[in-house]
């Protein structure tokens, strides 16, 4: 009974998030999606900034934001 239902989980369908059309989650390289069209149509929404995080405008002087900056690129020397 346990294998029957771990058997069901494998073979579970769902939608893809691109195109809606529906396909399996197992042994799927290109899961969430249903092909590598999907895939790639989605990096490309992500890459050219269609998609985002809402985030609230700040208020930062030129030198808070200079200090930023600073600290920025501090931190990506030290990581090298």
């Amino acid at each position: 009974m346990i294998f029957f239902a771990w058997r069901a989980i494998k073979m579970r369908k769902i939608k893809c998030p691109e195109c809606g059309a529906e396909t399996i989650w197992e042994n799927n390289e290109y899961r969430p999606f249903c092909s590598e069209r999907c895939k790639l149509l989605d990096l490309g929404a992500w890459a050219s900034g269609e998609y985002g995080l809402p985030v609230e405008p700040t208020n930062l002087t030129e030198e808070e934001l200079a200090e930023l900056e600073k600290l920025s690129e501090a931190k990506a020397g030290n990581e090298r």
